[in-house]
């Protein structure tokens, strides 16, 4: 019975080994998944703060007027309406003509009356003179007589202008663009009492476009007229605009206490539109390339590294040369180009080789080889960076 039983459990022993062993090599036989992309936070090596400086903006046109009558009245038709594209030359509005013709009328009436009386002064003229060559009346009295026809020859001179401008005036109750462009912006209504120049439309000229920024005082003084910025829209694809600026304004404004900006667009007609949402990157300062502080690494040989996203998506851990720390970043004196892309934060949980789905601060995917985000990143995994 012993030796039965002993034969029974070493049975099952061996049984139970084999078991485990083909369930060992059962499991290590299966593949095993891929590790998905790590999301990462990538800034752009450039200078100061590893990236440019960006402000909120809008695209305005270069010539922007305001458009008026030249004459007062009250305004009965207006063809236009905001967002049309207009012509040169094209009525926009009209005001009453009646007070105007009647106008017309009364200095045509008033011109008749000055002619006439010149006409009386003339020949009272002649007369004098020849009672003056007879010597029946006085020299005085002739000269008062000729007096008395270059007032009236005067009078004549005063109502003609006053007719031409009566005349002038009419003309003016149709309101011209002056231009081709866009009706940007209406401030009258049909029916309302208007005053010379005072402002009905305001037409965007065709033409150059600029952004138009504002700046606070800490940055103001960094900013010249023609300095080179970049424009990038807001609904773009991440392809950044030169434009050189303009103008600064010499003084803030009173309520945001801001200065406006204005900055030429490089770009052929109709790359941007009319009140677009941009953002506008202002020219980098200092020459060292620089990353975020967060970005440097301990490196293989003991020194400093970045990690930086190669072509293909994947990171390489780079020896690099840092320089003094700053408050906003660190300079790089070797090992980095401006332009490239570098890991700002949670190096320490990367490997070099390692596949990446990279992600800029505005949580918009990095394509290896762009300047800026390509795309709003898309689930969790835009706030999954380390």
């Amino acid at each position: 019975m012993r030796a039965a039983e002993k034969s029974s459990r070493w049975l099952h022993g061996a049984a139970g080994a084999l078991l485990a062993t083909l369930m060992l090599a059962s499991c290590g036989g299966e593949d095993k998944d891929p590790e998905a992309p790590r999301t990462v936070l990538v800034a752009r090596v450039g200078t100061g703060t590893g990236q440019s400086a960006s402000l909120a903006g809008e695209i305005r046109a270069r010539h922007e007027t305001q458009l008026g009558f030249q004459v007062g009245g009250r305004m009965v038709a207006r063809p236009a309406e905001v967002g049309d594209r207009v012509e040169r030359g094209q009525v926009l509005a009209r005001l009453d003509p009646d007070d105007l013709a009647a106008r017309e009328r009364a200095a045509r009436a008033q011109l008749a009356a000055a002619q006439a009386e010149l006409g009386r002064a003339r020949a009272d003229q002649a007369r004098f003179r020849v009672l003056a060559e007879d010597q029946l009346v006085s020299q005085s009295t002739l000269d008062t007589q000729n007096a008395a026809a270059i007032a009236a020859q005067g009078q004549v001179d005063a109502a003609r202008a006053e007719l031409e401008l009566a005349g002038n005036q009419a003309a003016h109750t149709r309101l011209l663009a002056p231009a081709d462009g866009v009706i940007a912006a209406l401030h009258a209504e049909v029916g309302q009492v208007l005053g010379a120049g005072q402002a009905v439309f305001t037409l965007a000229a065709d033409g150059d476009r600029e952004a138009v920024f504002a700046v606070a005082e800490g940055q103001v003084q960094s900013i010249r007229p023609g300095d080179p910025v970049q424009v990038e829209p807001w609904s773009g694809e991440g392809e950044r605009l030169d434009a050189v600026v303009r103008e600064v304004a010499p003084a803030a404004d009173p309520t945001t206490r801001t200065w406006q900006v204005r900055a030429t667009l490089d770009a052929p007609a109709g790359t941007v539109e009319l009140g677009q949402s941009v953002r506008v990157f202002l020219p980098e300062s200092g020459a060292a390339p620089s990353v975020p502080l967060a970005a440097l690494q301990p490196g293989p040989d003991g020194g400093q590294a970045v990690f930086v996203l190669g072509p293909d998506s994947t990171l390489e851990l780079r020896p690099v040369e840092a320089g003094a720390y700053a408050a906003d970043g660190v300079p790089v004196t070797s090992g980095l180009r401006p332009g490239e892309w570098a890991v700002a934060a949670g190096g320490h949980l990367l490997r070099d080789g390692m596949a990446v789905r990279a992600v800029d601060r505005e949580g918009r995917s990095v394509r290896p080889g762009t300047d800026a985000g390509v795309a709003p990143a898309s689930g969790p995994a835009a706030d999954g960076a380390p």
